[in-house]
């Protein structure tokens, strides 16, 4: 079995001894480590969420804020996670904020519809291109196991092609391929069946992806700008290839936009790219922060999860349930979310403020001499740490001159993880690839502290000995 890259875990206590970065770190954030020691007889690693995993421990907050958020120690971070990225807004935007408090009193579970979701439903339609119909879910997860079922069921196919590296959830459709597993093989916990039903190919080669069609493949699922909010990005031309050759082969082409939507641009990537795609998920900036997801799509498609037409053709329908689907408070700030999409620049807002943050950080890596490039599109940044020291620059990455080998060869776990140590001793928090997204809630202030947070940062690594 392959299993993940010796990159995807963290080093070894061994290798964070002697460092005077994660000293400091463990002094500011003795509370936190506390919480951490607790963590640890309630849960496995003492996380909630593997993407909060960091050692020596992660940091507990208390409260947060537009674009910042404070510790049990009272260090306060730029924050550039935002929930994962479902706060495009920031923290508490008063909008949202209102919406949802006001709802609260009137009741958190009807057990029935509410006019909320059909006003929230009617949002998504008007922003989404191709949103014909949409069904709710609670987590991105849920959302692409479902566009993944309904394709299955319309086509009568039981194959789902991937793109090695792009990220889907969890559930056992979407586990191979993502951290390891790239031969096809099935992840840990994963039926063979399972796994055997699944065919990845390599992103950004459209001869590959159209070998590999057969006429067993139900659906095409992707994220359509490079996995992992575009750190390995895809061409324009090949998303548009995966266009003709599904709708050719009569497969269903899924954009996957839980995180892409609604950043790209106000209708997401299908509105970006100017590609329409048979099925979209969608989630975290669709539900304004409260747990919630949809998944849209053509209407002949979403009949199969109608009772009046299932009984009419004799066919069965397709089943969803969900206790928490389309929630009153979520139906609040959803709506709230997608109202202020629409009357303000937010999108636009977020690309600029990452664009001009990688040109600084780029800036930056030049006058330390290091060969790290910044690069993103739509507002979500990344940092290619350049393990090899390759002559390329942020345009051709951006351009998907580079594959998913390249951009993802494997870097020394110390330093990526002194790397995100060091920005949070310098009061900045980003996601552990190194990257993250950012909202329309970062500031000039947030900027000039985060590039002076990363020359520090890249001082102490120098001192260490991690940079030369």
């Amino acid at each position: 079995m392959t299993v993940q890259t010796p990159a995807t875990y963290p080093p070894p206590p061994a290798a964070l001894q002697d460092s005077s970065l994660v000293e400091t770190y463990r002094r500011m954030t003795a509370g936190s480590a506390r919480l951490a020691e607790r963590a640890l007889a309630l849960f496995p690693s003492g996380i909630t969420h593997d993407a909060r995993y960091i050692e020596p421990h992660g940091i507990y907050v208390t409260h947060a804020s537009g674009s910042r958020k404070w510790d049990v120690d009272g260090n306060e971070y730029v924050d550039y996670p935002g929930g994962h990225g479902a706060l495009l807004f920031g923290h508490n935007h008063p909008e949202i904020l209102q919406a949802v408090q006001n709802q609260i009193v009137k009741g958190l579970h009807y057990g029935a519809s509410s006019e909320l979701e059909l006003e929230w439903a009617e949002w998504i339609q008007r922003l989404v291109p191709g949103a014909e119909r949409v069904r709710f879910t609670n987590s991105g997860t849920e959302s692409t196991q479902l566009a993944l079922r309904l394709a299955r069921a319309v086509t009568g196919r039981s194959k789902i092609m991937r793109l090695v590296g792009h990220f889907h959830g969890w559930h056992d459709y979407a586990a191979s391929g993502f951290l390891g597993q790239f031969d096809g093989s099935p992840a840990r916990g994963v039926p063979p069946a399972v796994a055997e039903s699944v065919v990845l190919v390599p992103p950004g080669d459209l001869e590959a992806a159209q070998r590999s069609l057969d006429d067993d493949v139900a659906a095409v699922i992707l994220e359509p700008t490079g996995s992992v909010w575009g750190q390995v990005p895809l061409a324009l031309d090949y998303v548009r290839g995966l266009r003709e050759f599904t709708a050719a082969s009569g497969a269903m082409l899924i954009f996957d936009e839980v995180i892409s939507g609604f950043r790209c641009a106000p209708g997401g990537a299908q509105e970006a790219l100017g590609v329409t795609a048979d099925i979209a998920t969608l989630g975290k900036v669709v539900s304004g922060g409260m747990p919630g997801a949809a998944v849209v799509g053509r209407a002949d498609v979403f009949d199969a999860m109608d009772f009046r037409r299932a009984a009419a053709h004799g066919e069965e329908k397709v089943f969803h349930m969900g206790t928490f689907n389309a929630s009153p408070a979520t139906c609040a700030a959803g709506i709230a979310a997608l109202r202020l999409l629409n009357s303000t620049d937010a999108c636009e807002q977020a690309i600029r403020y990452g664009d001009g943050l990688m040109d600084d950080l780029n800036e930056l890596f030049a006058e330390e001499g290091i060969g790290w490039i910044a690069y993103g599109t739509y507002g979500g940044f990344h940092i290619f740490l350049n393990p090899a020291g390759a002559d390329t620059d942020r345009r051709r990455i951006e351009a998907g001159e580079h594959d998913f080998a390249f951009l993802k060869a494997p870097v020394e776990p110390a330093l990526r993880l002194k790397l995100r140590v060091g920005l949070l001793v310098h009061g900045v928090d980003v996601q552990g690839w190194p990257g993250a997204p950012v909202s329309a809630a970062h500031t000039p202030a947030d900027h000039e502290q985060t590039v002076k947070a990363f020359r520090r940062t890249i001082q102490a690594l120098r001192d260490e000995g991690d940079l030369a």
